[in-house]
């Protein structure tokens, strides 16, 4: 793969995103945040992180020192599941791996926080229907779309809508995902409640349609991400947990910016971690997806929202706030989100390419083409195989 053309890459080493800065009990170098990346590369049926190469694919992108990692996001029980190939932290043999994985960030002197991950009406209803497990969503009944709702009736199964008890295991389950995850090294983990996943399916108008204590109201659709928060709060300590929102997305069928309360219910979330923060609980950090990128299977610069800004979530949370979406090749938005001083910036697919990213964008270096037909392939090729700067030069990219 050569360089991207057509890309004017500019220094940010004058920016702030080169200052250090305090996130929980880490102290980063920087603040360019590798942030979840899915990469469909677990072994199955166990869920174990591959053992050959994941390893290897977090030591490359942790080589800078101070850098701070979150991982692809991982299933916090089989019930959550529902993609063959994507990690989990329930079992023994999971963890086993990870720790080896923290260890070998750990090594490299910088920071690993995994992403807590329950899929909900998002997960594949036929992989369910033959694993014997639940089609879970916010509300009975009600599907993403028609096409996943003809899958699930093709495998006779429908989207089941939590109970009150099981709303109670999933919290339960996030706690014990969590505690196995910082008893296996990690330095905290991030909650997952954005890109049409099962938190955000609570959160949001188009899949949340219960009339009990969990839907009707913006503070109803609210309670299940509070209640996750305050429970890993109480279990691993608020320096130890962030969260992720993606107020416009529309990916996994949500509303996004079409809902004309879509920023009352985040602002409304967003003033309720700052409440706990003011009583002694601030959260590490909360993890914005930019308006920017509404959904992730997009191509850089399709499908932005440009009637919206996540802005009004520094007016409310007064803690350190990650912003994430196609920044990569728009380092002039970096340097203008980089005047604010709680700031950090989410690099995702080009950090796919570019294990050492950091550097690049300190030193305003050509970035590399990543290939988006292997982001999910279960192979090492487009996962291991993407070259340094200083290896890339010696293959001659730049000639090219």
């Amino acid at each position: 793969m050569p360089f991207i053309k057509d890309f004017k890459p500019i220094a940010l080493s004058d920016t702030n995103l080169f200052k250090p800065i305090k996130v929980g009990n880490n102290e980063l170098k920087h603040r360019a945040i590798l942030p979840p990346l899915t990469r469909m590369r677990a072994q199955t049926p166990d869920h174990v992180p591959h053992k050959e190469w994941t390893e290897k694919y977090y030591d490359q992108r942790s080589k800078r020192e101070g850098t701070l990692l979150i991982t692809e996001g991982v299933f916090i029980s089989r019930q959550a599941g529902g993609y063959d190939n994507a990690p989990g932290v329930w079992s023994e043999e999971q963890m086993t791996e990870w720790k080896k994985i923290f260890a070998v960030i750990h090594k490299n002197n910088s920071f690993v926080w995994p992403q807590l991950w329950a899929l909900g009406w998002a997960a594949d209803a036929k992989s369910m229907a033959r694993d014997g497990l639940r089609y879970d969503g916010a509300t009975d009944g009600v599907y993403s779309n028609d096409q996943y709702g003809k899958i699930a009736k093709e495998n006779d199964i429908k989207i089941h809508g939590l109970t009150k008890d099981d709303i109670k295991q999933y919290i339960k389950d996030y706690v014990t995902a969590a505690k196995n995850c910082i008893a296996a090294g990690a330095d905290g983990v991030e909650i997952h409640s954005a890109n049409g996943y099962l938190l955000n399916q609570f959160l949001d108008i188009n899949s949340n349609k219960r009339t009990d204590e969990y839907g009707g109201s913006i503070e109803n659709r609210a309670r299940f991400p509070l209640e996750v928060v305050d429970a890993l709060i109480e279990a691993i300590g608020a320096e130890k947990v962030g969260i992720r929102f993606s107020p416009y997305g529309t990916f996994n069928d949500m509303a996004g910016g079409s809902n004309p309360l879509g920023v009352a219910q985040f602002a409304y979330i967003t003033g309720e971690l700052e409440k706990r923060a003011k009583a002694g609980n601030r959260l590490a950090f909360i993890h914005l997806v930019e308006p920017r990128v509404t959904n992730p299977f997009l191509t850089e610069g399709q499908g932005e929202y440009t009637d919206g800004t996540n802005d009004f979530v520094y007016s409310i949370w007064k803690g350190v706030i990650i912003r994430a979406g196609n920044l990569a090749l728009h380092p002039e938005v970096a340097r203008e989100f980089m005047k604010d001083d709680r700031t950090l910036l989410g690099y995702g697919r080009l950090w796919i390419s570019n294990p050492d990213l950091v550097d690049r964008l300190e030193k305003g270096l050509p970035l590399n083409k990543y290939n988006r037909d292997l982001f999910y392939a279960m192979t090492s090729e487009g996962y291991l195989d993407y070259p340094t700067y200083d290896e890339a030069i010696k293959l001659g990219w730049d000639k090219n």
